[in-house]
């Protein structure tokens, strides 16, 4: 299928290459962003969760506290979107270099603010309001982390190593998981959790968010040495109202196709990254140990998966590999998933098999997602594009639990995942044949 004009703004001649060393530089410093933007979102999930009683609230009912907890999580994800509009914008019209390391810098100082929250017994309700700000803040500059230093990197790279040079950036998504785990497992052995005068919970869970914050810093100072300023975006258009431009005419259809396909790539994630590892501990019965360990294989062994995924885009197009993955997502991975949630705790091996597989056909998606994105929007919005069809997407399924809350009334409640799974890899095949193929854009 030949390119839509939409998806490019160069002209019709060769693809111009760039050096090797700034196209080195500038993949290198688009994955370490993205690991530290993941190593960020995950804090809360991972390193802040055996710490909860920190920030409780011990005079509220119970469902109040679940609210406050949820309030938490939702607070970065609401923040995205709207980083991903403000950096966004000024990526398109002041540059990506500048915006990159502004944002790290941004959500750098606030992950350090938040590792010296007091907490309730200090505080009262105060330490949860401003826990909940700072993690809304942090959200909205992590929104401007991968709006600007992803369209830099991909403007780098030759047309034969875009789908390549994705993969390895995305890749910092498991990296992440893995390294923020692993640093938390470290810590609850030198600082054990347990009441409110435990260790971890008194001041274990703070070094992961110092780490957080000083990685944040090490990527600012990396940036600013080595990686140029897109000369991509220096030569090419610039536009006075990026976000204006991006949704009107051809630009706006670009951005709902791609809206249609993150929404049913962000339902397949939430399915087996966030639904099934509580499903591993409460339906199948494995203790939380060894839910950790069988994550970190799977997401060890995803990144060749990702690898895998952007190098075969490469050679078969985006466009189909995305239309299959989500096929697959929706006949395999579901198939996968309702043996796995149907076994028991003594089929370790088998469930770690199984629980490797299913991250495999699912997720290995995401090793193409960024190189497509970027594909689709020309130069004076793609920072834009990017950021706002990779995040806006996130916000319909991440009410995921009053989906399966309904779907269980109908559906056994181990199985309900399986309907989202589905419905999320039809949405997401569809999203890519409502596309063009995007492998032969010229973007430089």
């Amino acid at each position: 299928m030949s390119a839509d004009p939409s998806t490019s703004s160069a002209l019709p001649q060769a693809d111009p290459k760039p050096s090797t060393r700034a196209t080195r530089a500038a993949v290198i410093g688009a994955a370490a962003g993205f690991f530290v933007d993941m190593f960020d979102v995950y804090l809360p999930i991972v390193a802040l969760a055996p710490a909860e009683a920190y920030f409780r609230a011990s005079n509220v009912s119970a469902t109040t506290s679940s609210i406050i907890t949820a309030m938490i999580f939702v607070a970065t994800l609401i923040g995205r979107p709207i980083g991903a509009a403000l950096f966004g914008h000024f990526g398109d019209k002041l540059g990506r270099r500048r915006i990159a390391m502004t944002s790290v810098a941004g959500f750098g100082v606030i992950t350090l603010l938040i590792s010296v929250l007091p907490g309730y017994q200090q505080i009262g309700m105060s330490a949860v309001v401003l826990l909940i700000v700072l993690r809304f803040l942090d959200g909205v500059f992590l929104g401007g982390e991968y709006t600007a230093a992803t369209p830099l990197a991909m403007e780098y790279s030759p047309k034969a190593q875009r789908g390549r040079n994705g993969a390895i950036i995305m890749a910092g998504f498991p990296l992440a998981y893995c390294a923020i785990s692993l640093l938390t497992l470290a810590m609850l052995q030198i600082a054990p959790a347990g009441d409110i005068n435990s260790p971890y919970v008194q001041w274990g869970w703070r070094v992961p968010f110092v780490v957080g914050g000083l990685i944040a810093f090490g990527f600012v100072l990396y940036y600013r040495r080595s990686v140029p300023e897109s000369d991509v975006w220096e030569s090419g258009p610039r536009s006075q109202s990026p976000l204006r431009e991006l949704l009107r005419g051809r630009n706006l259809r670009s951005f709902l196709q791609v809206f249609v396909l993150m929404t049913g790539v962000w339902v397949t994630l939430y399915m087996v990254s966030a639904v099934l590892p509580g499903a591993l501990k409460s339906v199948v019965g494995l203790s939380s140990s060894k839910v950790t360990i069988v994550v970190l294989v799977a997401n060890v062994i995803l990144i060749a998966g990702y690898l895998g995924a952007g190098l075969l885009s490469q050679r078969i197009g985006r466009r189909t590999f995305l239309i299959v993955a989500g096929l697959v997502s929706a006949t395999i991975g579901a198939v996968l998933y309702g043996l796995t949630v149907s076994l028991s705790a003594n089929a370790f091996w088998l469930i770690a098999l199984l629980t490797t597989l299913l991250n495999l056909i699912v997720l290995s998606c995401w090793g193409v997602i960024t190189t497509y994105v970027n594909e689709r929007f020309h130069t004076g919005v793609r920072a834009s594009g990017f950021g706002l069809g990779y995040s806006v997407a996130v916000i319909i399924p991440s009410f995921y639990a009053f989906y399966l809350s309904g779907l269980s009334a109908v559906v056994p409640g181990k199985f309900t995942p399986i309907v989202l799974l589905v419905l999320g890899g039809l949405i997401m095949s569809l999203g890519a044949v409502l596309g063009p193929e995007t492998r032969d854009v010229e973007i430089r």
